[in-house]
């Protein structure tokens, strides 16, 4: 099974209006998609880490847009948040989709959405596979294939190792200042958060440190290639 890391230059007026916003303010570095649903074939729901402050132009923007059908936004230590977002697929957003689908590959995540107008992807599938993927982008879209390989078990992402009671305890923890330095929250406010005792939420976290960390020293590294590219662009 290989792997392929892609960064397409989108023309402006192409562009997700939101990944624009990024484009157009200084503050904000990127936008990463970790998760999505299809709620239909129009209609998905997403969740974004976005680097970038303040935060209230870029909520203006989102009341602005009108393919987002709603939104939450969860601030973050330092300048960065995550984001909800229900909406309808743009033209272009469909057009990518369905050459993915097209090329029957599937997508890592995150994908990465820059300041400087790229969106920075990795796809996986069998070798004729991935080797088909830049003729599956739509016309009018530079492509850069940045690296092409075998795609290793040890590239598995840490967080999908997490059951879902782990992620959330670990998101309070980041939320309330537990992995600041020093150290801002506690476990009684991660429990909180979770509406559990303090000495369950400890142990979420616990387990959870404990799956991340082997995840990365098993693989020796970033646990996927486009992580370690959308930290460092």
């Amino acid at each position: 099974m290989k792997y392929v890391r892609l960064s397409l230059s989108l023309p402006p007026e192409t562009r997700n209006p939101m990944h624009q916003f990024v484009v157009d303010h200084e503050g904000y570095e990127a936008s990463y998609l970790l998760r999505g649903n299809d709620i239909d074939e129009e209609v998905r729901t997403l969740l974004f880490y976005v680097d970038g402050h303040p935060i209230a132009p870029y909520r203006e923007a989102l009341e602005a847009t009108e393919h987002i059908l709603e939104y939450a936004i969860s601030t973050c230590p330092g300048e960065s948040f995550y984001l909800y977002v229900r909406d309808r697929l743009s033209e272009t957003g469909r057009s990518i989709v369905d050459a993915v689908t097209a090329a029957e590959l599937v997508g890592v995540s995150p994908v990465a959405f820059r300041a400087d107008g790229t969106m920075a992807l990795t796809l996986v599938g069998p070798g004729e596979t991935v080797q088909r993927s830049v003729e599956a982008v739509p016309d009018g879209i530079a492509v850069d294939v940045r690296e092409v390989g075998e795609y290793a078990s040890h590239r598995f992402e840490p967080a999908a190792a997490l059951t879902d009671r782990q992620f959330e305890a670990v998101a309070a923890a980041v939320d309330c200042g537990y992995y600041d330095e020093p150290r801002e929250g506690s476990t009684a406010e991660v429990a909180e958060a979770l509406d559990c005792s303090p000495g369950t939420a400890a142990e979420h976290l616990r387990k959870a440190e404990a799956r991340v960390m082997g995840r990365l020293v098993e693989g020796d590294g970033p646990a996927d290639p486009a992580r370690a590219d959308s930290r460092n662009p």
